[in-house]
């Protein structure tokens, strides 16, 4: 770990909601603070904005207590666990706590019990951990939507979260846990954690157990940590990843964190068309067609602007990216100009649609899907439907051109430690295809001279947020390369400062 911190134990407890898993252990570790004032704390807050944001499906406020006195107990005794002991946070509801509900976030499920705890659970509880909440998701990892509402974004209460770790994202960064747990399959943890302005980790897939957590695809799925700086999802990484016996996508592969690494000596490359293009934008605009219905002329009209509208929201959000380029530049930083391998990505994503289906087949032959909130053209239900049209022999080429994309993604690599890219760029789809770990920290907030966000959320895109909201960035590993990711990304993020900024609740 980095040095320990020079932190005061605050007169108002409420002044620690916003401090990162390194203080805060810190003033555990030496008792300055306790398990039980923590917890309380969070317990309270959870209360407190839940209301406005929607973050929590459940309390577990008697588990929380109760272990939050066997730290106390413990650390007093000389049995301190470590870094993450006595430190209370929250599991996005997908993950199986025994005694309380897993709802998946979803209608129809909002009285399920699992009675096991998941892998990552276990661990938390073993590092001394203290459960506070069983955090929202979008309905079945869809979005921001849940059977109970839509997660907040704390920065602006008027959008969504985005999803589908919409809970986790939202609860941390409104300083309402130390740190939570999510997930992600195409984006759930980059999202939400870019809208709320978290630091989030997505681990390299295969390195931390899935045991005990819902499974949407089970060839992309990956749980990780969402918290306030890099570091602190450093520590929760070393108490979660590694074989559990049951997870066979699970491989014995290390992770040892050094808060001291020199970074200086990492190869770096960053992805110079991603940052050189403007989201959104094409080079000529498509020709209507003489013969449509005055309807169709006024959804195509509707689609011109808001394309029009996220074009100039991406081209004002440039400026950060190139100013974090120019950061790392000044920092020491030598920055190698790469590209990813060529092949149809988008394509490949039916494996995921096909997967999720199956994983859900039996919900949409019994008919319960239409319990589920969402239930619009392009929701699970309908998309759990169309997914059985999906051909065999298609589903396997898909399988097959990833592959050959694993191994070209795996050669753009060889030659660097870590490689840093626009967040919402063609990489979030490549790299979730190709198992590659992923660290999304903020950087930046937009200034008053923003575009105005659109009236409404639909939830497509992270770049809506208007003036004062956070916008981020990312940086990318090898394969199980997590250490150099982290001590680079840690790195830029001490040099900037973002993540110490946190909204403004009422």
């Amino acid at each position: 770990m980095s040095a320990a911190p020079n932190v005061a134990a605050p007169k108002n407890i409420d002044d620690l909601a916003f401090a990162t898993v390194r203080e805060l252990a810190e003033l555990v570790r030496t008792r300055k603070v306790s398990a039980m004032a923590l917890t309380e704390m969070y317990l309270e807050r959870l209360k407190r904005y839940d209301g406005a944001l929607k973050f929590t499906v459940t309390l577990t406020e008697e588990r929380a207590r109760a272990q939050a006195k066997e730290a106390d107990q413990e650390i007093a005794e000389g049995k301190y666990r470590g870094p993450l002991h006595g430190l209370p946070w929250g599991a996005k509801d997908l993950l199986a706590a025994k005694g309380y509900r897993t709802t998946w976030g979803a209608g129809g499920f909002e009285n399920q019990t699992i009675d096991e705890d998941a892998t990552v659970v276990q661990r938390l509880d073993a590092a001394g951990a203290v459960l506070v909440a069983k955090l929202t998701l979008g309905a079945l990892a869809e979005g921001d939507v849940w059977f109970g509402g839509k997660t907040r974004n704390p920065w602006n209460p008027t959008q969504g979260s985005s999803g589908s770790s919409a809970g986790p994202a939202s609860a941390t960064a409104a300083g309402c846990v130390a740190f939570s747990i999510g997930s992600e399959t195409l984006g759930s943890i980059s999202s939400p954690s870019t809208r709320c302005g978290c630091t989030g980790l997505r681990p390299t897939f295969g390195l931390v157990p899935h045991t005990g957590a819902m499974a949407l695809s089970w060839s992309m799925d990956k749980l990780g940590p969402i918290c306030r700086a890099v570091e602190d999802c450093a520590l929760v990484l070393d108490a979660i990843y590694g074989p559990d016996g049951k997870d066979r996508a699970v491989k014995n592969a290390a992770f040892n964190w050094d808060a001291e690494l020199d970074w200086r000596k990492l190869r770096v490359g960053y992805l110079r068309s991603d940052f050189e293009r403007i989201p959104g934008a094409q080079e000529e605009e498509q020709k209507e067609e003489p013969a449509v219905s005055e309807e169709e002329k006024k959804k195509r009209e509707e689609q011109r602007k808001r394309r029009e509208a996220f074009q100039v929201r991406a081209a004002y959000d440039r400026r950060y990216s190139d100013a974090a380029l120019a950061k790392l530049r000044e920092m020491g930083v030598q920055l190698a100009p790469v590209e990813m391998p060529k092949f149809p990505y988008d394509a490949m994503v039916a494996m995921l649609t096909a997967e999720a289906a199956a994983a859900f087949d039996d919900l949409t032959r019994s008919g319960r899907d239409k319990l589920l909130t969402a239930q619009g053209e392009d929701d699970w239900p309908n998309t759990f439907r169309s997914a059985r049209f999906i051909p065999a022999v298609e589903y396997v080429q898909a399988s097959r051109a990833r592959r050959l994309a694993m191994d070209a993604v795996a050669k753009v690599f060889e030659g660097l430690d870590v490689i840093v890219a626009p967040t919402g760029s063609q990489q979030l789809v490549i790299t979730n295809l190709t198992g590659q770990p992923a660290l999304i920290l903020p950087n930046g907030f937009r200034g008053g001279d923003a575009p105005k966000p659109p009236k409404e959320d639909n939830g497509e895109d992270d770049n809506i947020g208007g003036p004062g909201t956070p916008v981020s960035l990312t940086f990318l590993g090898n394969l199980y390369g997590e250490a150099k990711l982290l001590a680079l990304a840690r790195a830029y993020q001490e040099a900037t400062g973002f993540h110490r900024k946190h909204p403004k609740l009422s």
